[in-house]
């Protein structure tokens, strides 16, 4: 293994990182303020259903065009676009008039989301040595988590700053205006992190690079890095596209994909968006419901916390085979308390049982190998890709999770327990499709990607 500045690659990772936290942040702000927002403007379900949703659009805008300025202007650039747009987001959203006002800066905030989610994670496994990389990865998730939590508590807190007419007037403003401050500082923290050394070399701007990559290691590894880098290059790395139609890289490209649709279709957000309606559906209080949805987000953190902890040690492959059973048999438990009747105080243990295993697996590792498994030639290019189609599996769950709860053929057949029985059968789904497609990336520089693929 390289000997390297662990300190300095510490801060870079968690600098960036920032940007998962604000992913988490935005995700989640509106929350606490849908109820006074669609008071206050005077909205119907399907414009609540807008306010929530319009993020995703620009999620997939931001995806879509990541690959190019990240190409084009270099991954710390990118980052940068994407501060500024949470920036004007969290300013757009605090002080409309108007609900399309609104929705037009809910959009910003989503570019923001769809640039960072593709390259925060691809510029920290460019940065991280091979035997760390997991875990700083790994960081990515957590920043989301923290930034789901942290807001929930800035919600709450804002919430008891006034009566009930203060909080439809102005409370909702102040928590979509909270975002600027973990906006600002993204943006500080990424003027003191350098570029991608293998973006450098890929522009052919090779003495920055070496300086990069001389404050990343000792002088003695930093050759032996940077020769690895420019022969994975090569000379033929121009079209993006055209790499893509190596079968080499389809393979990569597959899994990529694989990886994105799984992750969404394990029915993670389904519980998460609608986590306090499923408790009050099993019949919980509003209180109840919205105290055992907390507990699922403490879930959520010290499980990723594990997982970034255990990523480099145990290996990817391992991790996801626990997190498919467990997402399967929790789930598939789920659906049976519920088809029988028998919900009780039964089903928060098997719904945690299920954050759990999602939070240890497929929410970390995901990003983890997204960001690794592509060759240099395509990684750009195919982790936008990919993150493009995460998203558009994002929007799929979520705008038609409602209609298939609402289905009355299927309540009369299932008795509400088919969107459990799904989401477990998708779960032993992606168990085989991780031990049959993904290959174990521990340990391996990104270099070795190619070698990694032709086996």
């Amino acid at each position: 293994m390289y000997n390297y500045n662990k300190y300095y690659i510490f801060f870079i990772s968690l600098s960036a990182a920032f940007g998962g936290l604000l992913f988490g942040y935005d995700t989640a702000v509106i929350s606490g303020a849908i109820g006074n927002l669609t008071e206050f403007f005077d909205l119907s379900p399907v414009e609540t259903g807008w306010a929530i949703s319009s993020a995703l659009v620009g999620c997939l805008i931001g995806s879509f065009f990541s690959d190019y300025l990240s190409n084009q202007y270099g991954r710390k650039i990118a980052m940068i676009m994407s501060a500024v747009f949470f920036m004007l987001s969290s300013i757009g959203t605090a002080i409309p008039e108007t609900f399309t006002f609104f929705v037009i800066f809910r959009i910003v905030g989503g570019v923001g989301i769809g640039i960072a989610s593709m390259v925060v994670p691809m510029y920290i496994a460019e940065i991280a040595p091979p035997d760390k990389r997991g875990a700083l990865v790994g960081n990515y998730q957590l920043a989301i988590v923290i930034g789901i939590v942290v807001v929930y508590f800035v919600n709450y807190f804002i919430a008891l700053q006034g009566d009930a007419n203060w909080n439809l007037n102005i409370g909702w403003r102040w928590m979509f205006g909270s975002e600027i401050i973990p906006s600002v500082l993204f943006l500080f923290f990424l003027f003191f992190i350098p570029e991608s050394p293998r973006w450098l070399f890929q522009k052919g701007n090779s003495s920055k690079a070496v300086s990069v990559l001389h404050k990343l290691n000792n002088q003695e590894d930093a050759l032996i890095v940077q020769t690895e880098i420019q022969n994975s290059l090569g000379k033929d790395d121009k079209n993006h596209w055209k790499n893509l139609a190596n079968p080499i890289f389809k393979k990569a490209l597959f899994v990529g994909f694989g990886l994105s649709v799984l992750q969404q279709l394990t029915g993670i957000n389904a519980i998460l968006y609608y986590a306090p309606e499923i408790f009050k559906s099993l019949g919980s209080s509003t209180d109840v419901s919205l105290m055992q949805t907390s507990i699922l987000g403490v879930v959520n953190l010290i499980f990723t916390l594990l997982a970034i902890k255990l990523v480099d040690k145990m290996g990817r492959k391992p991790l996801l085979y626990i997190g498919s059973i467990g997402m399967s048999v929790s789930l598939a438990t789920v659906g049976l308390f519920i088809y029988y009747e028998s919900v009780g105080n039964w089903v928060l243990p098997f719904l945690l049982l299920f954050m759990a295993s999602f939070s240890i697996s497929w929410g970390p590792i995901v990003w983890v190998l997204l960001s690794e498994i592509f060759p240099n030639k395509i990684k750009s290019l195919a982790l936008a890709l990919s993150v493009f189609i995460q998203w558009v599996a994002n929007f799929v769950v979520t705008q038609f999770y409602p209609a298939i709860v609402d289905n009355q053929w299927l309540k009369d057949n299932f008795k509400g327990a088919f969107p459990f029985y799904m989401f477990s059968l998708i779960c032993f789904l992606s168990l085989i499709f991780v031990w049959k497609n993904i290959p174990e990336t521990k340990n391996k520089t990104l270099e070795e990607m190619d070698k990694l693929w032709l086996n």
